[in-house]
């Protein structure tokens, strides 16, 4: 990435200031400015976060904002209230408050000396997510919005459920959110009043994942801060962004298909991060992309940028299955929108044969009946920390399904939208889960996965409907798969692959469930992209600006691992986030965060499923002005049998050597659509 420091403005920062709200409560921010923006007054890009502007996201903001600035714009990082050096509590994700106090930082913006007035709003994740709810609520400032990693439904594509399942990752985000949110206010920016702020949001953790396991349908929780109950209210210009290393692609074509407002989409081979720093290569020019988006839309210059067609998306070339990729070959192709023209279905048949493409029925009854540690190779549900966290070799959770295997193709075929499985099915039991992987089957027999679906069964017809399978009775299953650019390549096989669990990616049902893929029409819809690839990148290759000065005192090491106990069949996961020991050169502050991950489940008890996540957070100052150290462990466990989830957790702080805080949560939460 070319660090890029001759900008057509130079760049004031306002390292700190407070953003008063009606309530009394001050919101912390980050202001990059062009000089002379009070004279000549400048649109404005809000990014709005929980993340600590001090620390969290200071990387990464380093490498943005000023490049925003630089190009004439006010940039402005906003922590929400209970985050950073803003004041409060924040009690969850995404709710009305949040959306209230964006609405009045919007408003402040838009009211500064150096803002023209037009605002927009950018981010990636919660901030993908709230720039997309303040876009639905329309407040006048804004002109437009660019959103990574988002969705428009907060049950079906978020990391607390998926197909109706609940994910371990709910377990894993909550127990994440619980570090994080209990980081410390710096107090060389707020002064002596850091451990009063410190103390009070300890004192009043939300345990959210309480709340997350008491909603197990997509209800009215889930329903509210989801745009795609009421895709109109969206009038801003929208640019959804997504990668498909990432877990939120799904809500691309959605947002596609359904807005009304001016629309773009751009969907690269990237895992969970901005396309200019992000991997699998090629990461590209994503802030010259989103300038061109803002002077068009907030400076009205005509950049060309709507001239182009609406859809750009990479087709990944097939490649031998790792669990992370430092590049991924491939082609980038465009499109008028989506759906698209340039796409075509090709409908396959699931049949004692394989996967055929006449219209062919299955003529005899397939059993379905996976070892409940089957997934240990799925990867995680969205990669986020650079870790090897993608699928690996599918080869050994195949041996645990039922596999519908292709003949190998004479040319590369291309992959491009949302492949559909139609089965018939029944369940021995009154529940029952269903994954479905397409996968890519190599000459030498390596399986790679091309993507997935998965169903819970209670929740087949709707997933806000509880419907439990009656044991023994057909059911018809429409599942949709992840949506996907790919490449299969000549000589390759497409593979269907169908298994009845998924650890550590989902959570068991409460008792193990046999299924039975039963006579009758079985198929597959193949979204094929006929239109022909660009020549060449349609962006310009990655910049930035000047990086955070930094020093490493001990480098991120994620790491992955799996352990069987031979005797008992028990499979365990061990997930390592370690994100690293570093100090900020520039104010001194270090920060020290890793966390462990372990997710154990038995072959064939449900019960004996069981989840326990520990994170480590360090942080303080060692001289200088604003000198503290701090220390906080916050844990997690989760375990259940057929009635209830059984929750704990704890969370111990320490300022230096003493402990001041330490809290004990025990919660039971009864399954009803588990």
């Amino acid at each position: 990435m070319r660090v890029k420091e001759d900008f057509p403005y130079a760049v004031r920062e306002i390292e700190h200031t407070e953003i008063p709200l009606a309530d009394g409560t001050r919101l912390a921010a980050r202001l990059w400015l062009p000089e002379g923006a009070e004279r000549a007054p400048v649109p404005a890009i809000l990014e709005y976060l929980p993340y600590r502007k001090r620390d969290g996201t200071a990387v990464r903001d380093a490498l943005t904002h000023p490049y925003f600035a630089g190009h004439g714009y006010a940039c402005i990082r906003v922590d929400m209230r209970g985050n950073g050096e803003s004041d409060g509590l924040m009690e969850d994700e995404y709710l009305p408050q949040e959306q209230a106090d964006a609405l009045e930082v919007i408003d402040w913006i838009a009211s500064q000396p150096w803002c023209s007035g037009k605002l927009g709003m950018m981010g990636i994740s919660w901030g993908g997510f709230n720039s997309l709810q303040l876009a639905a609520l329309r407040p006048e400032p804004l002109e437009a919005i660019i959103t990574l990693c988002s969705t428009d439904d907060r049950f079906a594509d978020d990391i607390h459920y998926k197909g109706g399942n609940l994910l371990l990752e709910n377990m894993g985000w909550s127990a994440t959110m619980l570090s994080f949110s209990a980081a410390v206010p710096d107090p060389a920016l707020v002064g002596e009043r850091w451990r009063e702020m410190w103390q009070h949001r300890l004192e009043n953790m939300p345990l959210m994942a309480e709340t997350w396991l008491f909603h197990q349908t997509r209800d009215d929780y889930w329903k509210h801060g989801s745009v795609g109950q009421n895709y109109a209210d969206i009038e801003a210009a929208v640019y959804c962004v997504g990668g498909w290393g990432d877990a939120y692609k799904n809500s691309v074509p959605r947002l596609m298909e359904h807005l009304e407002c001016p629309k773009k989409a751009l969907i690269g081979p990237w895992i969970h991060k901005y396309p200019h720093f992000a991997i699998p290569d090629p990461a590209i020019g994503f802030l010259q992309e989103a300038l061109r988006w803002w002077d068009y839309w907030l400076k009205g210059i005509d950049t060309g940028v709507m001239d182009e067609p609406a859809g750009t998306f990479y087709l990944q070339d097939g490649l031998p299955p790792q669990p992370m990729y430092r590049e991924r070959p491939g082609q980038w192709v465009r499109t008028e929108g989506w759906p698209s023209r340039e796409v075509e279905s090709r409908c396959l048949s699931l049949t004692e044969r394989g996967l055929v493409e006449d219209n062919a029925a299955l003529a005899t009854s397939q059993c379905i009946d996976s070892p409940l540690t089957t997934g240990r190779y799925q990867g995680e549900y969205c990669a986020i920390w650079f870790g090897p966290d993608l699928p690996a070799d599918q080869r050994r959770d195949d041996v645990d399904a039922l596999c519908f295997d292709g003949e190998p193709v004479a040319k590369p075929l291309p992959i491009l939208g949302k492949p559909r499985v139609r089965l018939r099915l029944a369940s021995d039991a009154d529940c029952g889960q269903l994954t479905v992987r397409l996968n890519d089957v190599g000459p030498d027999g390596r399986v790679a996965e091309i993507t997935y679906g998965v169903l819970n069964l209670a929740l087949r017809n709707d997933l806000g409907s509880l419907e439990p399978p009656v044991p023994g009775e057909p059911m018809e299953i429409d599942l949709e798969l992840d949506m996907i650019g790919y490449r299969l390549p000549a000589g390759h096989r497409l593979r269907v692959s169908i298994a009845s669990a998924n650890f550590p990616l989902l959570w068991p049902s409460r008792e193990r469930a046999a299924l039975t893929l039963l006579p009758g029409e079985q198929s597959l819809e193949l979204p094929v992209f006929r239109g022909e690839p660009l020549a060449e990148t349609p962006f310009e290759p990655p910049e930035s600006a000047t990086p955070e000065r930094l020093e490493s005192l001990r480098d991120a090491r994620p790491r992955r691992t799996l352990q069987e106990d031979v005797g008992s069949g028990e499979v365990t996961t061990i997930v390592e986030d370690d994100l690293g020991y570093m100090r900020f050169l520039d104010h001194g502050l270090w920060v020290d965060q890793h966390c462990r991950e372990t997710y154990t489940a038995h072959p064939d008890d449900p019960d004996a499923t069981r989840a326990e996540i520990v994170w480590h957070y360090r942080a303080g100052r060692d001289e200088g002005e604003g000198q503290f150290q701090v220390a906080v462990e916050s844990r997690y466990w989760l375990r259940a049998d057929a009635e209830r989830f059984y929750l704990e957790a704890r969370q111990v702080a320490h300022e230096g050597d003493e402990e001041i805080h330490r809290r004990h949560w025990q919660r039971q939460v009864p399954r009803t659509a588990l």
